[in-house]
């Protein structure tokens, strides 16, 4: 039962005539500072009337009134400030219809063009296994990094890339590992056919090395399994021989997780790219984990669905991989990690053991939930043969915008507004600096225009996506036309149709393959609160700085910044002239410190691999590390899976 609180006080009728005494004077004093000030900046800064207001103010001084109350037709209106107003909203609302039609259209048919010249277009045969789709895929802007593929890489001379062994001269080959013998090669053919089995030197090479050309291994052997059975089979054997095993999907990783260390074999998952089954009611895809991120897009597509995760790699990528690191990627803003989006897994043990866990159900509460254990994993537990995955439908109505901006307060006021305005619709809100849209300019498009009339500071790419196009252009129009009416943004374009959406973001898409090509570049990917995102490119920058290492001649050139607003996440880019200790002892442990103190995590995406491992306790506390080495050990006791990754030496 409700009971009155007896140390309220009750308010009487006395009480209701002092506050509106009260309240008419307070809104007359206020009325007049208000009236006061309006006088002041009508003075100040209302520019004077043009020829085109005379009339407009000769109106408003006439005597006539359209007010409705008693109040506006007692009070004298302003005629330059109501001049100036109409004025200020008339240019304000052209000014949106530039962005929205004239300009926008113009801006982007011209770089629509460039952009299709200037970027690579791949096609690459889509083999879905037991659903083969008859038909060459071909992949646009947003697949140029299929060439990181190591199918379509060529090799390179083996001097151009020092061994990670020797660029890490603390680690040491574990004297438990066994030395591939002919008997070992002997077994693994008669699980494999001939083509599953790579042991020419040159063509090893695309396997022991990463895209970024920064880790190479010394493997001698690399193995293509064609089922999980296989699998099985070679896991076994090699766990039964203490041999050492990479896990390597499509070799797209940043941290060296996917290429061996010394001599482990390589496990390669490209000849397992079937889809398994699809439920196009639930919209759950069941798959082999080598099947390439873009091919089952495309897959979806056609059945009116779209893959949860998306990335700049998507044309080499293969979802096995994907689910091994955790990959986070543009979509995360709108369908969340793979944690939620992945149903089940099927994995295979150190052992061999076949962990059947491919469900499609949506809610299961028996027991514990093992697949997340694997899930970022990368590799060190087992091998994921299989993936379970639910699909979102595809939206029918997909706008892209990209926005110049002057100061990363503009922003974080920018993505704030997105989330309030756009909501429901938002998909992806990505940024970069002007020292990444100058790396796109120099090193893939060469004597490109920016796609905007004029350089800033930053720039943010908006992507909506909803069911009903009409509902969303209006809801889009309407919060671009609020961010230029408060000068939050200074610039802007939106894309016309699918082929400018594909332009606008391989702009966005190409700035890591831009940061490779600039020479050495030490790539970091740390998350942290959104209000110190960019400081830790200015801290950076400055930091190197005081240390005499930063600027023309000097050993770093540039210190880049892009990433993912939405998710708190930054893409640290510091380009260097070449690979070297100095180098690397000039930036860590300084970076991994400056994360830490502001909260946030040295990895948000990329994983460990071997470039981290060392530095998980920066992030991680010795309590959370200990458990993760008793999975570990419990696992895999022999430590044959990915070793010397992951996982801190001791």
């Amino acid at each position: 039962m409700l009971r009155r609180d007896p140390t309220r006080i009750e308010l009487r009728p006395e009480d209701l005539a002092d506050f509106e005494s009260a309240k008419e004077q307070y809104l007359e004093t206020m009325g007049a500072k208000a009236r006061s000030q309006h006088a002041f900046k009508a003075a100040t800064t209302n520019p004077p009337p043009t020829p085109a207001d005379a009339d407009l103010i000769k109106r408003n001084t006439s005597g006539s009134s359209t007010g409705s109350s008693s109040q506006h037709k007692n009070t004298p209106l302003d005629p330059i400030h109501v001049a100036y107003q109409e004025r200020k909203g008339k240019n304000t609302k052209d000014r949106t219809s530039q962005l929205n039609k004239t300009t926008s259209t113009r801006k982007l048919t011209t770089m629509a063009t460039r952009f299709r010249s200037s970027f690579r277009l791949v096609s690459r045969h889509a083999s879905l296994g037991a659903q083969t789709l008859n038909r060459t895929v071909t992949l646009g802007a947003r697949a140029y990094l299929s060439t990181s593929s190591p199918t379509l890489r060529a090799a390179a001379p083996h001097g151009e890339i020092e061994f990670t062994a020797d660029t890490f001269p603390h680690m040491k080959r574990n004297s438990a590992f066994k030395k591939l013998s002919d008997e070992d090669i002997a077994y693994f053919r008669t699980i494999l056919a001939p083509s599953g089995i790579t042991q020419d030197e040159e063509d090893l090479h695309v396997f022991n090395s990463d895209w970024l050309r920064k880790y190479r291994g010394q493997s001698k052997l690399v193995l293509k399994p064609a089922s999980t059975e296989q699998v099985s089979k070679i896991l076994k054997y090699c766990h039964d021989n203490r041999l050492a095993v990479v896990p390597q999907g499509g070799n797209t990783g940043l941290v060296g997780g996917s290429v061996p260390v010394f001599d482990e074999i390589v496990v390669s998952m490209a000849n397992m790219n079937s889809v398994r089954s699809f439920d196009k009611v639930s919209g759950a895809l069941v798959c082999d984990a080598g099947s390439i991120l873009e091919v089952l897009d495309k897959y979806l597509e056609e059945r009116g669905y779209i893959m949860p995760l998306d990335l700049g790699a998507k044309g080499s990528c293969h979802i096995g991989g994907n689910v091994s690191t955790n990959a986070g990627g543009l979509r995360l803003l709108r369908y969340g990690s793979l944690h939620g989006t992945v149903l089940g897994l099927e994995v295979v043990l150190p052992d061999g053991t076949i962990l059947d866990n491919l469900s499609t159900l949506r809610k299961d509460n028996t027991g514990y939930d093992l697949k997340q254990l694997f899930i970022g994993s990368e590799g060190t537990l087992g091998i994921v043969t299989g993936v379970s995955i639910l699909a979102p439908k595809r939206s029918k109505a997909v706008n892209v915008a990209l926005l110049g901006l002057n100061t990363f307060d503009q922003v974080q006021a920018t993505f704030k507004r997105s989330k309030d305005e756009l909501c429901e619709i938002l998909s992806a809100f990505e940024f970069w600096d002007q020292a990444a849209i100058k790396l796109v300019k120099e090193h893939l498009v060469a004597g490109a225009n920016d796609p905007l009339e004029s350089e800033h500071r930053f720039y943010v790419l908006i992507e909506t996506s909803g069911s009903n196009k009409e509902h969303d252009d209006e809801k889009l129009n309407q919060y671009l036309e609020g961010l230029l009416t408060d000068d939050v943004v200074q610039d802007g374009v939106v894309a016309q149709d699918s082929t400018q959406i594909q332009n606008l973001w391989a702009i966005r898409e190409g700035i890591p393959e831009a940061c490779s090509k600039a020479g050495a570049v030490y790539k970091y990917d740390i998350s942290m609160p959104v209000p110190v995102l960019y400081q830790a490119v200015e801290d950076m920058q400055d930091h190197l700085t005081k240390k005499g290492a930063f600027g023309a001649g000097k050993l770093f050139s540039s210190v880049i910044g892009y990433g993912h607003v939405g998710d708190g996440n930054l893409h640290l880019n510091v380009a260097a002239r070449d690979y070297s200790p100095k180098a690397m002892d000039l930036i860590e442990p300084y970076v991994f410190e400056w994360t830490a103190k502001h909260a946030g995590s040295i990895s948000a995406e990329h994983g460990l691999g071997v470039s981290k491992n060392n530095h998980l306790h920066y992030s991680k506390s010795p309590s959370m590390i200990h458990l993760m080495k008793r999975f570990k050990n419990l696992i895999d006791p022999h430590g044959i899976m990915n070793p010397y990754k992951f996982l801190p030496d001791n």
